[in-house]
């Protein structure tokens, strides 16, 4: 009788062909953060985040969706020269765009992460995952909607080892220094003014 022996396979030995489109909602993503580091000149590292997200799967899209005009040049051009990356500006709201172009990508990739904890993606989940599209949220733990994440096929949580904040610009630090300037000068007429009352 002839030993049959199994040739054990392991994970690393696995090639792995998906490729993924990352979708983010800039303004739900910036907030988040801001709140949890309680500084609005904290900014997303996508240097250190997007590899975490990707593993070791392609990166066919990263679409980095904005309200407002201005949109940072040095954002769009980091974008564009490390992940081919765009910026897109929203009128108001990113969820309407984001959405429609997670909709347009669901047959062009394996995976979508939306990076954003708001559960008005909620609905998007649903379509995207019955369309046979793998869906992952990547967030702050503390404004992540738990119906979100439960409806994902993955959750990433966005700590504080996945942002930086940058130094104030000095025109900042002037206005600043300006205004506590003023209010020490303020603060002292008012006690001028009750000491001389007081006589």
């Amino acid at each position: 009788m002839k030993e049959i022996t199994e040739k054990i396979t392991h994970p690393e030995n696995i090639g792995i062909s998906q490729t993924v489109a990352i979708l983010i909602d800039g303004n739900n993503i910036e907030r988040s953060i801001h709140s949890e580091a309680d500084n609005t000149n904290t900014m997303l590292n996508l240097d250190a985040l997007v590899p975490k997200l990707l593993v070791n799967r392609g990166l066919s899209r990263l679409v980095y969706f904005r309200e407002g005009k201005h949109i940072s040049e040095k954002l769009q051009e980091r974008l564009h020269n490390f992940y081919h990356g765009s910026v897109r500006p929203c009128y108001k709201s990113a969820d309407i765009p984001l959405s429609i172009n997670a909709i347009q990508l669901a047959n062009k990739v394996d995976t979508i992460i939306i990076m954003s904890g708001d559960s008005d993606y909620i609905e998007l989940v649903r379509h995207l995952k019955s369309e046979g599209v793998r869906v992952e949220i990547a967030a702050v733990l503390k404004t992540t909607s738990q119906l979100l994440k439960d409806e994902a096929d993955y959750y990433h949580e966005i700590t504080k080892e996945d942002w930086f904040t940058l130094a104030p610009k000095k025109t900042q630090v002037r206005k600043t220094q300006a205004r506590k300037t003023q209010a020490r000068k303020t603060q002292a007429r008012k006690t001028q003014g009750r000491s001389q009352k007081s006589k």
